[in-house]
């Protein structure tokens, strides 16, 4: 992005405004800025006298972002209606993949484990396959939306206050998530998968729950951690 308008592009987001309108605006800046900026040097400015005469024409930083922050229907969702994006959107979307890991898990004990009580076995082959895409989703999707959170904080310079809700829920249910199958009596029937959320057993003292959950915690907060310190450092220097 131009340098000129680093003060305004931070600023706008700050206030609410979309990353894609404030790209788009910005853009159309810089080649007005440009027009300016030729007209200027046609004149018989140097070009540096031409920027500066430019920047002047264009208006100031203020007056620039009054234009965009007063339209409202330019604000992001996560500003109008945080509550949706950093909780009711990410639990549905963890909702859904612990939904799509749970069938992976029970067709794959039909196709592969007929007969057998459990499919928690030892398995080979195919079956190593298939029945880990189910268990890499059921275990990396509270991190992976966790750190979807982080990246709209991040790219909309949010305060923290809905995302870290959204982080600490989708923690205590991923680590609280318990899977279980359960095999009928009557042979003829299908075993059926199902899920439980429990703290769990002690461990040292903690609940195991509370454990996992604390990991996930970290996990999908230390990404944004790291934004934020190469953010400062850079600014900084």
């Amino acid at each position: 992005m131009a340098t000129p308008f680093y003060e305004l592009r931070e600023r706008l987001l700050q206030a609410g405004v979309a990353p894609r309108y404030v790209t788009r605006y910005l853009r159309e800046l810089a080649d007005h800025l440009a027009d300016l900026t030729a007209e200027e040097e046609r004149a018989g400015r140097s070009p540096t006298e031409a920027k500066s005469a430019a920047l002047l024409r264009l208006g100031a930083t203020d007056d620039l972002a009054k234009a965009m922050t007063a339209q409202r229907q330019l604000q992001a969702w996560s500003v109008r209606a945080p509550w949706a994006i950093f909780c009711l959107a990410p639990l549905s979307l963890l909702a859904t993949a612990y939904f799509i890991a749970c069938l992976i898990l029970w067709s794959g004990w039909r196709i592969f484990l007929p007969g057998i009580d459990t499919p928690f076995v030892r398995i080979d082959g195919l079956a190593i396959l298939y029945f880990g895409i189910g268990w890499s989703l059921y275990v990396a999707a509270p991190t992976l939306l966790g750190w979807a959170i982080g990246l709209i904080a991040a790219r909309q310079r949010l305060n923290l206050v809905w995302p870290t809700i959204g982080w600490i829920l989708l923690a205590l249910i991923g680590g609280t998530a318990k899977v279980h199958a359960h095999r009928p009596n009557l042979p003829a029937k299908v075993g059926h998968i199902s899920m439980s959320f429990t703290l769990g057993p002690l461990l040292q003292g903690i609940p195991d729950g509370l454990s996992q959950a604390l990991l996930i915690f970290l996990l999908t907060v230390l990404p944004y951690l790291l934004w934020r310190f190469q953010q400062r450092r850079r600014i900084s220097t």
